[in-house]
């Protein structure tokens, strides 16, 4: 018989009273009983797990299997007993104080097996405060690697792998660590694997923070032994990846998140002979993947942090990490000097002489943010008006240059316009504590687009629209729409204007997802034709002489006179009658066609509105004749032979001769 589709390793030690609700929520999954194994290896727990793992084994016959052993010190020997005894395709790596969603192997074993990936992570959820990865779970990732996505940040091996990859590598988790095995394990599988997969629309697994904090993580603790996995680490990188931006994307990790909380969590707590001791050994171990190019993937403070393990510089260290915790504490952003274009926070030691740490690990200004609100957003004719306030974040406003720019999106022919300063007297007080002024950020500006592009009109295209917010020689640029007030609409709105001499559809609209604005002219997106139907003809009610044509026009706006039906009789000859707004105004117009100004013949219509035109509908066939006499001979009018499916109107005189024999008859 083929074995289970999905084996749940759980190591279990002390696990009580978490372990009851893990293995229930194994048990319960939607993927079916049919499908799985629960294999569960007790290392050697004192607290009563062993027991209730045996209550329920009986629970669940044939479905788990429990193993005991002797307490080995750390997850990685109880991880590779289950493996050793699993038999399904695939394996998930469970730990005994954590859950699962419903759902959660259903859904992640249908991801491999519809995209033939190796190992698929599931969305993960912080429970009882604790933090759970969050960067690579965005968005569904139905194949992926660990070089075009962010899954790499997350090391855990709760994931779903398949046992294939597993054995084929020989991989098995490190048993001489008791902290950082996971990594190696994890890391060795990504890096061998044919495709990795990523379920983020579902929470599949609950990480559980235990109230007395036993998690093996929290429990295990010092520098020395978090300083045992680094440098392996560093060598699987360094062995199987190859120089260049694929390592460099890997290596970021590690020489921010593990550099990070070996110095914040443990080093500063160290004596000082074991304080020196740890850091040599910390910056033998990030030489090999630090390069001056590794700037551009790292942060400031992570280049400063860096610059001070390389070089050995301890106190200056010790002081970084105390700042940087502060910092973290008051939640209040570090202001920053500008220098000829560039933003250098003023972190310790900057520019100081004695210590020479050079000005790129201050570099935030690729950092920093650029904050907006639209207060107006509106268009009158040919003129959009714009108002709200801009800043960069930290940098006051000082010497303010800010320009509105437009970018046509496809060609990336763009103009910049000036704008009127408008003084925001305490913005900026309610943020950082209120450490910095942005008494000057506000803005107001006119874009005429017959003029926009200097001076001449906006050609046809999408025109992006984005602020050049400066201060203080400092420049950043922002699309804007996403962030304004309540009351500024960023429903799509287009009319017809006039442009040398012609019509021209203009629409101003916030594109989707962002919400930032844009202006489409000439059509590119938003048409004209689906804004405006003529929709019915009809008998004027007052009028027994006249053809009234009722329609809807939804175009924002358009000129005065240019909506207007036309007739044709096919011989040379037409007329031209005006629409006009209903006293609704809520875009329903009508247009009246006195009859009586046709000529003889048979006379088609359509609406038009510039050099947009619209088919008039039919005339209703149960219209009875329009009657009426000129120079007092009869006249009519009736919907002509075959047009059932088009405006066609019969007008002619009336045969006298006819309609008296037509009358004796």
């Amino acid at each position: 018989m083929p074995g289970p589709t999905v084996s749940v390793i759980i190591a279990a030690y002390n696990a009580m009273p978490y372990l009851t609700r893990c293995i229930t929520s194994v048990a319960e999954q939607t993927i079916g009983r049919s499908a799985l194994e629960i294999v569960v290896v007790n290392d050697g727990s004192t607290d009563g797990t062993a027991a209730e793992l045996e209550r329920l084994s009986g629970l669940y016959p044939g479905l788990m299997r429990v193993f005991h052993q002797t307490n080995s010190g750390g997850p990685s020997a109880p991880r590779n007993a289950g493996l050793e005894h699993a038999q399904g395709t695939f394996v998930f790596f469970l730990d005994a104080d954590d859950h699962l969603g419903p759902e959660a192997l259903q859904r992640m074993v249908r991801m491999a097996e519809d995209n033939d990936t190796d190992v698929v992570l599931g969305k993960m959820v912080g429970v009882g405060g604790r933090g759970a990865p969050t960067s690579m779970f965005k968005r569904n990732q139905p194949r992926t690697d660990v070089f075009s996505s962010r899954v790499y940040w997350t090391l855990n091996p709760m994931k779903l792998f398949r046992r294939d990859l597993l054995e084929r590598h020989r991989l098995r988790f490190p048993t001489d660590l008791a902290i950082g095995e996971d990594q190696l394990f994890v890391g060795a599988a990504y890096l061998h694997a044919s495709g990795i997969s990523v379920v983020a629309d579902y929470d599949c697994l609950y990480w559980v923070l235990r109230e007395d904090e036993g998690n093996i993580t929290r429990r295990l603790t010092g520098s020395e032994r978090r300083l045992r996995f680094l440098p392996r680490m560093v060598d699987l990188l360094l062995d199987k990846v190859p120089p260049g931006p694929g390592r460099d994307h890997l290596a970021h990790r590690h020489l921010t998140v593990e550099v990070q909380q070996i110095l914040a969590d443990q080093l500063v707590f160290e004596s000082r002979d074991v304080q020196e001791k740890m850091l040599n050994q910390l910056a033998e171990a990030v030489e090999p993947l630090w390069h001056e190019g590794i700037n551009d993937r790292i942060s400031a403070m992570a280049r400063l942090r860096l610059h001070l393990v390389r070089h050995r510089m301890l106190d200056e260290l010790l002081n970084v990490v105390e700042f940087e915790k502060e910092t973290n504490r008051s939640k209040t952003a570090t202001p920053v000097l500008v220098d000829q274009g560039r933003a250098l926070a003023r972190y310790p030691y900057l520019r100081d002489p004695g210590r020479a740490v050079p000005d790129i690990c201050y570099d935030v200004t690729a950092q920093l943010g650029l904050r907006h609100h639209i207060t107006r957003a509106e268009m009158h004719g040919t003129t959009l008006h714009l108002a709200g306030h801009a800043y960069i974040h930290r940098v006051e406003t000082q010497d303010v240059t800010t320009e509105l720019v437009l970018r046509e999106r496809d060609s990336a022919i763009e103009y910049r316009l000036p704008v009127t300063h408008i003084a925001t007297p305490g913005l900026g007080k309610d943020v950082d504590q209120g450490r910095f002024s942005y008494d000057l950020a506000g803005f107001e500006a006119t874009v005429d687009v017959t003029t926009a592009a200097d001076g001449r009109p906006l050609g046809d295209g999408l025109w992006d629209i984005s602020l050049a917010v400066g201060a203080q020689s400092l420049s950043k640029e922002v699309r804007i729409g996403s962030k304004r007030s309540a009351e500024v609409s960023g429903t799509a709105s287009t009319r017809v204007v006039t442009i040398e001499d012609g019509l021209r559809a203009l629409t101003l609209y916030t594109t989707k997802p962002y919400g930032n604005f844009t202006l489409d002219l000439g059509e590119a997106k938003h048409k004209v034709l689906p804004l405006l139907s003529p929709d019915e003809v009809r008998r004027a009610e007052d009028a027994p002489t006249e053809l009234e044509l009722a329609g809807r026009c939804t175009l924002t706006a358009y000129p005065d006179g240019v909506l207007n039906a036309v007739l044709t009789d096919g011989q040379g000859a037409s007329m031209t009658f005006p629409a006009r707004q209903t006293a609704a105004a809520d875009g329903h117009f009508t247009v009246r066609i006195p009859v009586t100004e046709l000529t003889i013949g048979d006379w088609s219509g359509e609406l038009r509105l510039g050099q947009w035109t619209w088919a008039l509908p039919p005339i209703p066939r149960n219209l009875t004749p329009v009657k009426w006499r000129r120079r007092g001979l009869p006249w009519y009018a009736k919907p002509a032979p075959g047009s059932r499916d088009r405006f066609a109107l019969h007008v002619a005189k009336t045969d006298l001769v006819k309609a008296f024999t037509s009358r004796l008859k």
